[in-house]
């Protein structure tokens, strides 16, 4: 029996992908079909910091596969849906921060003939760029209703194409018109392995700032649950003291007890008491002090009453004031985690 002699370059091209692949860190298969190749090169010369992307036909990379060690079956997922493989290996990242750095590749392009919608499109109704002229007819032709509004070609109503759809060459070339570029290229990861762990594309995907959101609430959440029940932790403690230190003083206050802290209070109170009372009595009752000092009252007084009307003639009334005084006196979620 005769065996086929195998080229040189393909043995070394293997080992080459084989010591790739038995290396530290996260491997992956990424699809680069569609992907013109002065975008590849700008791509690549982006990512080379952080990767390596190596190009190989699928026989040589499942036979370097198999020389690793690694299973097949993982592979074979991971070629599932690549037009056109290659091999991605970076030890800087883990298998989501490679997925969400070359997702920052993809772009889309004009669609060609023969090519299909990757998802649902819609062409907007409303004016257009164009000027009156054989274009409404192109428009009409490739199903997008069109007619002159106003010296300007106009859609007339909204037109979704859906996702499965088979492209015309002339469709392709009213879209790109109206600025639509449905396919979608750039350095796509099919999928990764890292420490053992097979993960696919869908799972990779993650919604960070939903993420980041959802984190924030369910910690706003929780801190203002453990401060209503009187749960103490160093992180309630702070909050939780400030609230019973001013009921405290309320009541201590209501009660009459003197003491350091409501000594001053009360002496506040006696004094715009007995202001009052003299604001009442004739000015020849009341001495120099007492007319100085009611006179600074009525001053005040004055100046708030200004300022009460400016604000209600923004719109802003003093209960307004009065509810918001009172929301920012309540838990304030983060704010009072973190003062």
């Amino acid at each position: 029996m005769i065996q086929a002699k195998i080229a040189h370059w393909k043995k070394d091209r293997v080992g080459e992908i084989a010591d790739i692949l038995s290396s530290d860190g996260v491997i992956g298969v990424v699809d680069i079909s569609g992907v013109p190749a002065k975008n590849m090169l700008d791509m690549r010369k982006d990512l080379r910091q952080s990767m390596t992307i190596t190009m190989a036909k699928k026989t040589l990379m499942k036979l370097a596969w198999e020389r690793s060690g690694r299973d097949a079956a993982e592979l074979e997922t991971l070629l599932e849906g690549a037009i056109q493989p290659a091999i991605v290996h970076t030890d800087q990242m883990n298998a989501f921060q490679l997925y969400s750095e070359l997702a920052k590749t993809r772009q889309g392009r004009a669609a060609k003939a023969g090519e299909v919608f990757p998802e649902d499109v819609t062409v907007p109704a409303g004016p257009t760029e164009f000027g009156p002229g054989p274009i409404v007819g192109e428009f009409n032709a490739v199903g997008i209703p069109a007619k002159i509004d106003k010296g300007k070609v106009a859609i007339q109503k909204s037109t979704t194409f859906s996702k499965g759809d088979e492209i015309s060459a002339d469709l392709g070339i009213m879209l790109a018109k109206l600025g639509i570029n449905p396919i979608e290229i750039g350095i796509i990861l099919t999928g990764a392995v890292e420490d053992g762990v097979l993960f696919n594309a869908e799972s990779l995907d993650l919604d960070i700032e939903g993420f980041e959101s959802d984190i924030i609430n369910a910690t706003s959440g929780a801190f203002n649950l453990a401060c209503n029940i009187r749960w103490f932790t160093p992180i309630t403690m702070p909050t939780l003291v400030s609230k019973a230190s001013g009921e405290a003083m309320s009541v201590a206050v209501e009660a009459g007890i003197t003491n350091d802290e409501t000594i001053p209070l009360f002496i506040s109170r006696a004094n715009a008491r007995a202001l009052a009372l003299a604001g009442q009595l004739d000015s020849s009752a009341l001495d120099d002090e007492l007319t100085a000092a009611l006179g600074a009252v009525l001053a005040t007084v004055s100046v708030e009453t200004a300022t009460s009307d400016a604000a209600e003639s923004a719109g802003e009334t003093p209960a307004e004031e009065e509810e918001e005084e009172e929301e920012e006196a309540a838990f304030g979620g983060l704010g009072d985690l973190f003062g």
